[in-house]
């Protein structure tokens, strides 16, 4: 971080420039724990780490590496120079280090790097003297010696004019700008954000509850621990338990919890698996092959002496005497947390995560592949629909003849043979014969009859065949409709399918988003509450109902950029933050039952200590320990 901060600071040039030239300096810059090829004495290449940078004024720097073998283990140490050491490959590439310059720096040429981050490490926030000449500070800003002569330029009078001409055109539009003022584009940063007379009411936001046990520099630490447990309890062997009962374990001042007890364990457990260089020289002293509730003091007291963190290493002796419990919840909290950090750091978390990585890269290539395929499928459909139109359009006009061909149909009604003749009706028939009707008039009026039921009977055929028609129609709609209900519910199960997969290979938990004042707001999926965290991450609380939910939301102006974000995971989330609220209320009110009922009990039968539901952490069992 320092020498890339260093170089950043005040630098004039471009960003692909700047990152250019960082990642050639951090590439000739070598470091404690960096991994690298080696030349050995027969001149060949071979894995190694540096253990130790060895500086001399008179000499070339020289570095103590261990080489390794393909495990990664030890072989022995040697001591080479710069030139025999090579990287495997650049440790940073230029990509990877543009989004970090400019999320350093607070503006460009020159590239001034923010306050904090130059208090915190150290860099000199003065002009160096090669720029003084070239730019200069202005209320807190840096500018370039250009826009400094051109302000100077404008207030000799020497831009006189075009500063007249400015404002007659100003003066001249300003009527037209009162009268169509551009409406603001939202959403826009929070601050900005005015209220208007067509804002809807927004409740007031409820304040948080702030009733930790533990002290509030330490709920960060509590929750921070506490996610990762959870979220890599099986890795760990541990089972899980609920954020109430790790914090009234922290809290406790019994030595032997088996919740802290079994929580440490765990953690230590897989550092020694890992024969991480924590515990090589662990390996010299004679402990015992198997952790268990009498020796785990000690090596917790092996890994402090290790890490020798001076507001941790001096709690060692307390340790040692067995009064675990009598430290400070910080202090136990610092100790796990500086135990996560170093588990994060084994090859088994990093595989892990690896294989996380691989199989969330998985399950979103096949959401995308079957919306690719869905997508398609209603291409194909709309392209069929759209031709079986244009089929039915091209067949009007045309009417159907007694063979069941298509013919031409006339505008009297007739119809044109194939023979080009036009065959009249039946009617005309029977008038074009007048020398036969009073002979046949009787054979008239009983064919008459006939023909009156056969097309009495036509009819009623014809209603039936409509009657089973509309029957047919439903049967296929009512068919349609079970088909499209049972894809949707196709398509939500295998929706909530990725979730749910996606979800088990979380990689970490990240905020639902910040509020109009940077204020950061967290909800835990095995934890019912949504924790507040204040800008400077000095201060947290939590609301713990739905009707305190319904108020944030209500709260939230969607015109700010962050309070729309906010909103949206918000509402993302609803169902299932309000069903984790509901089971947490119900339980919280089993719980105070339970105690009333306790209390009611005679005072000559006393309840054991295990039985009050405050101390429900006693009784925690680690299901997944191993043998």
């Amino acid at each position: 971080m320092t020498p890339a901060l260093r170089t950043i600071q005040f630098s004039m040039l471009s960003l692909k420039d700047l990152a250019h030239t960082i990642a050639a300096k951090l590439q000739e810059h070598l470091f404690v724990g960096a991994e690298l090829h080696g030349k050995r004495k027969k001149g060949d290449l071979c894995p190694c780490k540096i253990l130790k940078v060895l500086e001399d004024i008179t000499v070339k720097t020289k570095y103590e590496v261990a080489w390794l073998d393909r495990n990664k283990k030890v072989t022995e140490t040697a001591v080479v120079n710069r030139d025999d050491l090579i990287w495997k490959k650049s440790p940073f590439s230029r990509n990877s280090l543009k989004p970090f310059i400019r999320k350093s720096t607070r503006q460009s040429f020159p590239w001034v790097l923010h306050d904090k981050l130059a208090e915190k490490y150290r860099i000199s926030r003065d002009l160096p003297q090669d720029l003084k000449g070239k730019v200069f500070i202005q209320d807190g800003v840096v500018y370039n010696k250009r826009k400094k002569d051109a302000m100077e330029v404008k207030d000799s009078g020497k831009l006189k004019k075009k500063k007249v001409e400015a404002e007659e055109a100003e003066a001249s539009n300003k009527e037209d700008n009162h009268q169509k003022e551009e409406p603001i584009k939202y959403p826009i940063d929070d601050l900005l954000v005015q209220p208007e007379t067509d804002d809807p009411v927004f409740t007031v936001r409820p304040l948080p509850s702030r009733d930790f046990n533990v002290p509030m520099d330490g709920v960060g630490d509590l929750l921070m621990v506490w996610d990762f447990l959870s979220s890599f309890s099986k890795l760990l062997h541990l089972w899980p338990f609920s954020l109430e009962d790790f914090e009234n374990a922290i809290c406790c001042k019994g030595s032997n919890v088996n919740l802290i007890v079994e929580t440490h364990s765990s953690l230590i457990r897989l550092l020694k698996s890992e024969k991480d260089e924590c515990f090589l020289a662990v390996q010299k002293r004679t402990r015992a092959l198997k952790i268990t509730l009498t020796n785990w003091t000690d090596y917790l007291c092996d890994f402090l002496e290790i890490i020798n963190i001076g507001d941790l290493s001096t709690h060692i002796t307390t340790i040692k005497r067995g009064h675990y419990g009598l430290l400070d919840a910080q202090v136990k909290l610092g100790i796990l947390r500086e135990l996560v950090n170093q588990v994060l750091e084994t090859d088994i978390a990093r595989e892990k995560l690896a294989g996380y990585v691989e199989e969330r890269q998985v399950l979103l290539s096949m959401k995308r592949g079957e919306a690719l395929e869905e997508g398609r499928k209603k291409r194909e459909e709309k392209e069929w629909l759209k031709a079986k139109s244009a089929d039915n359009g091209a067949t009007n006009g045309h009417g159907v003849d007694s063979t069941g061909n298509n013919q031409p149909v006339l505008s009297n009604g007739n119809h044109i043979g194939q023979n080009g003749q036009i065959a009249k009706n039946k009617g005309e028939a029977f008038s074009t014969r007048p020398n036969h009707a009073s002979n046949n008039s009787r054979h008239l009026e009983i064919e008459s009859k006939k023909t009156g039921k056969k097309k009495n009977m036509g009819v009623e055929s014809q209603a039936e065949k409509r009657i089973d028609l509309t029957k047919k129609e439903a049967l296929l709609l009512l068919r349609d409709e079970k088909i499209a209900a049972s894809t949707w519910s196709i398509k939500e199960q295998r929706r909530a399918y990725f979730e749910r997969e996606l979800e088990k290979r979380i990689l970490h938990t990240n905020p639902l988003g910040k509020d109009r004042d940077y204020n950061r707001y967290w909800w835990f999926k095995r934890d019912g509450r949504v924790f507040v965290e204040s800008s400077d991450s000095k201060l947290w609380g939590y609301y713990c109902c739905k009707e305190e939910i319904d108020a944030l939301m209500g709260s939230l102006n969607p015109k700010g950029e962050r309070e729309r974000a906010l909103q949206k995971q918000v509402e993302k989330f609803y169902s299932r933050i309000c069903l984790e609220l509901q089971k947490r209320s119900k339980d919280l009110a089993t719980k105070i039952a339970l105690e009333e009922a306790v209390h009611r009990r005679s005072t000559r039968v006393r309840a054991l200590p295990r039985e009050n539901l405050a101390n429900a952490f006693l009784n925690y069992v680690n299901r997944w320990k191993e043998d």
